[in-house]
């Protein structure tokens, strides 16, 4: 969205002469959401945390609100009305500041659940960037001349309550896609709160949600880079090749281990209601992109992606109580579903159970209560490294993925494959993440194309 020019020519203005029947669901501007809530990778602090932890939040609204101005000066060039989008952008800050000093109050009275109320502070917030970028776009079209529409989800000041699904029907009923170009906020406000559940997943739920409501086509989304063999930073830039064909199950396999094409559970409507998925790099438009159906298996087997993770801890739990014992893992799900943790993998012998979970979530409140209950219990910062494909299901791919790691000298600490083999996952040392991933990348996917 930071290169909204490039996006307009690339994306929304590229067949000039078929440009409606589109709706466009915009994210906030690059680095915007992290500092209204918190940095999604390092978990830096933003503007929620100092409201949560009853800290001085409004000068860093004001120095927001301050760069967001910056920003529209910034596409002044391509269209923007600068005064009009900053008047726009201002008020909602203010509007903002003042509905989190009342929350404040409330929360000082005592009389009211204070986590209803952080949750409902979290989502004005992070309403703050889809209603910025989502304007401002709709703004710049309609200057270039064009039937362009802000859509609203946020709610912003709007007193009726709605759920998600019934505000998307409320607002797009009223427009007619065929005449106007639609530019929807990623955030959509709702009873039931889009964050309780997605959190920062939330504009590809409201995209999933409105394709599913209007009856899409297709759901296209714009990354700004191409669904690849490998990460290109990694493998190098001239070794992996875009993938142009796979299937939701592929995308359910790199959303577990962090590299998601889209969120799980905004893919599951999509898969369901029949609508295929398209990624496509907004920078690169005469590619078609990645086509994400129901029913794709390659025709040939290979593997599609190497991926993986290196901020994943393996948590160890040896008990020589549990051979033979039926039902003994139950009690380790049980803990992580009290603490809310959703394990990637689970490796067991006859007395040990290896769980790989991401590290942010081995609290040592987990491991305390792990340990209360069973003998010995361990933990080791580790990574996983992925083959992924629609077809993998070959006889010596995997001999020949464990050979390229052994290769390396890289020692699998363990590995899992299901029965439906679309998944080859090995867990690893972590300082060899870069070296396996550059291995497997070169086995399976150069030698194979």
């Amino acid at each position: 969205m930071s290169r909204f020019g490039e996006v307009l020519q690339n994306v929304i203005l590229k067949d000039k002469d078929d440009i409606y029947n589109r709706i466009y669901v915009v994210s906030a501007y690059s680095g915007i959401t992290n500092e209204l809530l918190e940095h999604k990778k390092t978990g830096q602090p933003g503007i929620y945390q100092s409201f949560e932890q009853n800290e001085e939040y409004e000068p860093a609204m004001h120095s927001l609100q301050n760069r967001l101005c910056e920003l529209n000066r910034s596409f002044e060039g391509i269209g923007l009305d600068v005064r009009v989008a900053d008047q726009f952008i201002c008020e909602r800050i203010s509007f903002a500041v003042n509905i989190l000093k009342s929350m404040d109050t409330v929360i000082s009275s005592g009389y009211v659940n204070r986590t209803e109320v952080l949750l409902a502070a979290r989502e004005l917030l992070a309403s703050i960037g889809e209603m910025h970028s989502a304007f401002n776009s709709a703004n710049i079209l309609q200057n270039l001349g064009y039937d362009a529409t802000y859509v609203d989800l946020s709610g912003w000041q709007e007193r009726r309550e709605r759920t998600i699904d019934d505000r998307i029907r409320h607002t797009f009923v009223k427009l007619d896609p065929s005449k106007t170009i639609c530019v929807a906020t990623g955030y959509t406000k709702g009873t039931e709160g889009i964050m309780r559940e997605f959190d920062r997943g939330y504009s590809e739920v409201t995209f999933s949600k409105i394709a599913v409501l209007l009856h899409a086509s297709e759901a296209v989304i714009h990354k700004e880079y191409h669904l690849c063999s490998g990460d290109p930073v990694i493998i190098g830039a001239n070794k992996v090749h875009p993938v142009c064909n796979t299937n939701f199950d592929v995308a359910d396999q790199l959303a577990d281990v962090g590299m998601e094409a889209i969120h799980p559970k905004a893919s599951k409507p999509l898969e369901t209601a029949g609508i295929s998925i398209r990624v496509m790099n907004a920078f690169d438009p005469s590619h078609s992109g990645t086509l994400i159906t129901k029913g794709y298996i390659c025709p040939h087997s290979k593997t599609e992606v190497v991926t993986g993770s290196n901020t994943v801890t393996c948590l160890e739990i040896h008990d020589t109580r549990m051979v033979g014992e039926v039902g003994f893992d139950m009690r380790i799900m049980k803990i992580l579903q009290d603490h809310n943790v959703s394990y990637i993998n689970k490796a067991t012998n006859a007395n040990t159970i290896d769980v790989l979970i991401a590290e942010r979530d081995c609290t040592q409140s987990l491991i305390d209560d792990m340990r209360k209950r069973f003998e010995v219990v361990t933990t080791q910062n580790v990574a996983i490294v992925c083959a992924i494909g629609s077809n993998i299901a070959k006889p010596g791919m995997l001999a020949k993925a464990a050979q390229a790691l052994a290769d390396e000298n890289i020692n699998i600490l363990s590995v899992s494959q299901t029965s439906r083999q679309t998944n080859m996952q090995f867990t690893l040392q972590r300082d060899h993440f870069v070296q396996a991933q550059r291995a497997l990348h070169r086995a399976l996917c150069e030698e194979a194309s």
